[in-house]
């Protein structure tokens, strides 16, 4: 078997993952301010229609290389956008109109819950206890985090509403792991640009009045940073983590939602924000404290994505035309072609660690 060495940096797709949940997290109570001022379909094509106009200027500014879709990929980025995209926020933005903050948030923690259900039982990802009593440590937080306050009920259409925008999101993660080596801000660009439209068309046609033009800006800076950039840095991190552990790491979205409550909106950090903060931290300390690690064989296999060279990656030791740069330090696209290789190390469940346990 073939020995390599690992550094111990902080893995790069746990910091994505991280990142998102902020962005995210961070949109939910303040799109629970925009509603007061647009219709829940309108708010939702709002919000990604920011992030997909918002993500094709950034493109544009970064002069960020064209990019398309194989034929065999684009069934699983539109299956993405209508789950995702489309589905998701109006079933969120339709809950979010009769609920309070606080069951909203216990809800939101379903999404982890689904992720990691469809993932290891549908699509076969090895199940790691470490990892799964984490996820179970930060729903636990989550649940804590809403408990005690009053719950408000609603009734049972918001709810149903809200844990449906969760199933829709937890099918769009795993569909959108199949094109996860793909350029992340272009596949965040394109669910923000076909979601955002199609729900645009669609509210406006049921009647839904235009919001004045502040409403809009500030709908489309929120879709941009919790939708757009919060979604490429999810798309990083699914291709390094695979999608159960990105979805696990995502949950504390809620919680990082809560204290930003408190930090801008003045209030109160009661004892329940401090226990469920405590209960994530241990989930977070299970997930960084994994080592999933064992004898494996890699199949033949060719495609294209980023990568670069280097002692830390012993899966991209190929040779390269003379137009190619390959730069030990330096990410690059090329198609390229994996042979077959047997070894051990420390591994995540991404692109080139799909296998049997």
């Amino acid at each position: 078997m073939t020995p390599h060495t690992h550094s111990h940096r902080l893995p790069r797709g746990v910091l994505a993952s991280l990142a998102a949940a902020l962005l995210f997290g961070a949109g939910t109570p303040i799109a629970k301010l925009l509603l007061a001022q647009a219709s829940p379909w309108l708010l939702a094509a709002l919000l990604y229609l920011g992030s997909g106009v918002g993500l094709a200027l950034l493109r544009a500014l970064r002069r960020a290389p064209a990019y398309s879709v194989t034929r065999g990929d684009f069934k699983w980025l539109a299956g993405a956008v209508f789950a995702g995209g489309i589905i998701g926020p109006v079933l969120l933005m339709l809950g979010l109109v009769s609920m309070a903050a606080a069951p909203a948030s216990l809800l939101l923690n379903a999404e982890a819950v689904f992720t990691s259900l469809l993932a290891w039982f549908v699509f076969k990802e090895n199940v790691d206890w470490r990892v799964a009593l984490g996820m179970l440590a930060i729903v636990a937080g989550g649940l804590v985090l809403a408990w005690p306050g009053q719950l408000d009920w609603p009734g049972w259409a918001p709810l149903l509403c809200v844990i449906g925008a969760c199933l829709a999101w937890a099918i769009d993660n795993n569909l959108t792991r199949k094109v996860a080596l793909a350029d992340a801000s272009w596949i965040a660009m394109v669910k923000g640009l076909a979601a955002g439209a199609t729900n645009l068309a669609l509210a406006l046609a049921l009647g839904a009045a235009w919001p004045a033009w502040p409403v809009v800006l500030a709908a489309a800076a929120l879709g941009f940073a919790s939708y757009g950039v919060s979604l490429a840095l999810f798309v990083v991190a699914l291709r390094e983590l695979g999608t159960a552990r990105t979805g696990a790491y995502f949950s504390v979205a809620p919680f990082f939602g809560a204290l930003l409550a408190v930090t801008l909106l003045g209030e109160p950090a009661s004892w329940p924000l401090l226990a469920a903060g405590a209960l994530m931290a241990v989930g977070v300390a299970l997930h960084l404290s994994e080592r999933h690690e064992h004898p494996h064989a890699h199949a033949p296999m060719q495609h294209t994505h980023e990568h670069l060279h280097g002692p830390d990656d012993p899966h991209h030791d190929h040779d390269h035309a003379h137009e190619v740069a390959a730069a030990p330090a330096t990410p690059h696209t090329h198609p390229h072609r994996h042979q077959p290789l047997l070894h051990s190390h420390p591994h995540f469940p991404e692109a080139h660690h799909r296998h049997e346990h």
